[in-house]
C-alpha cells in the first residue's frame, strides 16, 4: 500500500470568493462586456441565476473587485507601515518602503487579472463607485508620498513634493505593467509560470521590480539633490 501525503488538502474557496475569482478571470480576459452571468456561472459549476444569491449583478461584482482591491491595497498598506519599524529617520523609513515595495510587487505578481480590470473597466463602474476607488487610491499614493520622502531627504523638501508623487505614481506604472510582460493568471503554479514572457521565475521578478522601483525613488532623490546645489 502507498503511504499518503501529510499535506492536507487546500480548503475550497467560499462560493463568493470562487465567483470573483472566475469573474476577474474572465472580464480581464475577454472584457466586461464580453461576459455573461451565465458563463460566471458555469464557470463555478451553478446557473447563472444562482450567482444572485451572491452579487445582485454583473455591475455589483465589477464594483465588488475594484473597490475590494482598493481596500485591500490601502489596509495592507498601512499594516506595513505601521509594523515595519519603530525606528525612526530615514533608516526606519527606509525598512517601512521596502515593505510597501514588497506588498505592491506581491500584489502586482498574484492579482494581474485585477490590474487589467483596473486598467480597463473602471469606465463601467456607476459613478458613485468609481468616486470611492478613486479615494481609495489617493489614500494609498498619499501613504506611499509620505515614505518616500522620510526615506530620501533630498525629496523632503517642500518644492520637490511634486517630484515625489511623480515618482510613486511611476513606480506604481512600473510595477502594475506586470500583466503586459508576464503570461495569464491562470498558469500560475506552473514551474516558472510567472515569466512565460520574461524567461524569470517569480522570486527572480520579484526581486527585481523591488531593485527598479528602489532605483526609481534613489534617482528622483540624486536629481533633487543637484538642484538643491548640494554636493
Amino acid at each position: 500500500m502507498g503511504s499518503m501525503s501529510n499535506v492536507p488538502a487546500a480548503p475550497a474557496l467560499p462560493r463568493r470568493d470562487q465567483i470573483r475569482k472566475e469573474a476577474a478571470r474572465l472580464f480581464a480576459a475577454r472584457g466586461f462586456l464580453g461576459v455573461g452571468v451565465d458563463e460566471i456561472g458555469k464557470a463555478v459549476g451553478i446557473s447563472g441565476p444562482g450567482l444572485y444569491r451572491h452579487f445582485a449583478g454583473k455591475d455589483a461584482m465589477l464594483a465588488d473587485l475594484l473597490i475590494g482591491i482598493s481596500e485591500r491595497l490601502l489596509e495592507e498598506g498601512r499594516r506595513r507601515a505601521g509594523a515595519a519599524t519603530d525606528d525612526a529617520g530615514a533608516a526606519g523609513a527606509r525598512d517601512t518602503l521596502d515593505a510597501l515595495i514588497r506588498g505592491h510587487v506581491d500584489f502586482a505578481l498574484d492579482d494581474r487579472d485585477l490590474i487589467t480590470l483596473h486598467d480597463r473597466e473602471l469606465l463601467h463602474l456607476k459613478e458613485e463607485d468609481r468616486r470611492r476607488v478613486r479615494r481609495l487610491q489617493r489614500g494609498y499614493v498619499e501613504l506611499w508620498v509620505e515614505v518616500v520622502r522620510e526615506s530620501f531627504p533630498p525629496l523632503a523638501a517642500p518644492e520637490e513634493e511634486p517630484v515625489a508623487r511623480a515618482a510613486v505614481h511611476a513606480v506604481f506604472g512600473l510595477l502594475n505593467s506586470t500583466p503586459h510582460s508576464l503570461g495569464p493568471n491562470g498558469a500560475q503554479g506552473a514551474p516558472g509560470a510567472h515569466g512565460e514572457r520574461t524567461g524569470l521565475p517569480r522570486d527572480a521578478m520579484a526581486a527585481l521590480l523591488h531593485g527598479l522601483a528602489l532605483g526609481a525613488f534613489a534617482a528622483a532623490a540624486a536629481q533633487a539633490t543637484v538642484r538643491s546645489g548640494v554636493a
